[in-house]
């Protein structure tokens, strides 16, 4: 077997593991599994890593399983919490649930054929049934509150200002490791993967595993844990927002043409770093990428490359292409069709900010003078003088295209049936919506 643990060292993706874990991997094709609960209907760029982990395993010989937490996701992990989660209701969970389903499907093909096929599993179907005693007994007997108690992730609860920690999220830590026990008797899974601030869970588990096999033919099961570290931009700050939020991996909630500009926007050190991690580039081609940007960092060729491997990963070859045109248009030599190929989304991202006025449709029918549409009808320019002598100095534009004062604008002008962009000189934009 190739040696995953050499390729997440160097990568950045490597944070500790338990001992034997590396002699493991190296030994056999391993079935290893990471979790994902349905906080939201989709998930956002914080989970990457956790995908990415899950490919390199496939690509490496090894059988990933990727875990839906359709019953932890009821509870809420109290890792990284300083205060109790709100609990979802069940209509909004089985929402979350598809969706993540939904997007991790684009990343592992489930119903593939391989002998180290990706698996989806949801922790739902084998605890819905399972009754508070039986777990009380069974799972609970097992692991101490001594134990339990002594993870950062319940310490730091206790010892912060809040209010402590309810019974629900305290027992989060044992579901979680049931499901590390359950996935290691039903699909022989000997690992668990996650982040580093995983790491109390999944030594639950890994202990579960022990401990639920004694006296059994399994006695002495061993398995083990592998996390990766938290990412950080090189500034310190909290690595995958955007000024707008969370970056999703989904075009409803962040479009490719912004999802393509999060990761062109990295800084020097940060693509530097963000090209190992997020990328399945090889090390030849990242370290002549790296000398390359260093000798020409105007050229951005880190940025560019970032940018171009994960959007069409996480997209499509044609959207990253589509995201390229439409950044072109604000600092390249765009044309009034080059614009109207854009999506209404994407027209509205690419002009985040710039002032818009609605005009109606009906009058566009009609046909509507440029002096009326750039200052009556838009309040775009102060008064039909100011827009005469603009006309008259050659600097007013209609969607990319120089006008004259005997310019109309009518509905062939939309751009999408919706917008007309107006621009006076080179940075000046207002926006007609027609409505």
């Amino acid at each position: 077997m190739k040696n995953l643990v050499e390729e997440l060292r160097w990568r950045g993706l490597f944070h500790d593991m338990m001992p034997g874990t590396e002699e493991q991997l190296l030994k056999e094709s391993t079935t290893a599994y990471i979790g994902f609960d349905p906080t939201a209907d989709s998930l956002h760029i914080g989970s990457m890593v956790q995908i990415i982990l899950l490919v390199h395993l496939k690509n490496f010989g090894h059988q990933p399983i990727a875990l839906v937490g359709g019953a932890t996701g009821m509870i809420g992990d109290p890792s990284g919490k300083s205060d109790e989660r709100n609990l979802l209701d069940e209509a909004t969970l089985n929402k979350n649930v598809e969706g993540i389903k939904g997007v991790l499907s684009r990343f592992l093909d489930f119903n593939s054929t391989d002998s180290n096929a990706p698996i989806m599993v949801n922790n739902y179907d084998w605890m819905k049934d399972f009754s508070f005693i039986d777990f009380a007994r069974d799972v609970g007997k097992r692991i101490t509150v001594n134990y339990m108690m002594s993870k950062d992730s319940v310490k730091k609860r206790f010892s912060g200002d809040g209010e402590g920690m309810s019974f629900t999220e305290f027992t989060y830590q044992l579901i979680q490791g049931y499901d590390f026990y359950h996935l290691y008797k039903n699909y022989n899974c000997l690992l668990q993967m996650g982040g580093s601030d995983q790491w109390g869970n999944i030594t639950t588990g890994t202990e579960l595993v022990r401990r639920l096999n004694v006296n059994t033919e399994d006695e002495g099961a061993k398995a083990f844990a592998l996390t990766t570290p938290l990412i950080t931009k090189a500034d310190g700050s909290k690595f995958g927002k955007s000024e707008g939020g969370n970056v999703w991996l989904t075009a409803d909630k962040t479009s490719p043409y912004k999802f393509y500009q999060f990761w062109f926007n990295s800084t020097d050190a940060d693509a530097e770093k963000y090209i190992k991690i997020f990328t399945f580039l090889d090390k030849e081609t990242i370290e002549d990428l790296i000398e390359k940007h260093q000798q020409e960092p105007h050229l951005r060729l880190l940025q560019k490359k970032l940018a171009e491997e994960i959007t069409v990963f996480v997209h499509s070859r044609e959207e990253y292409e589509k995201a390229v045109k439409a950044s072109n248009i604000l600092f390249g030599n765009s044309t009034s069709e080059d614009l109207k190929q854009l999506d209404s989304q994407t027209f509205l991202d690419v002009f985040d900010g710039i002032t818009q006025a609605e005009i109606l449709k009906v009058d566009l029918e009609n046909g509507i003078g440029i002096i009326d549409a750039l200052s009556a009808k838009s309040g775009f320019l102060p008064s039909n003088s100011e827009a005469r002598r603009a006309l008259k100095e050659n600097s007013i534009s209609v969607n990319r295209e120089k006008v004259t004062e005997d310019f109309s604008l009518s509905t062939s002008d939309l751009i999408n049936n919706e917008f007309v962009l107006l621009q006076r000189g080179k940075k000046t934009y207002f926006i007609l919506r027609a409505v």
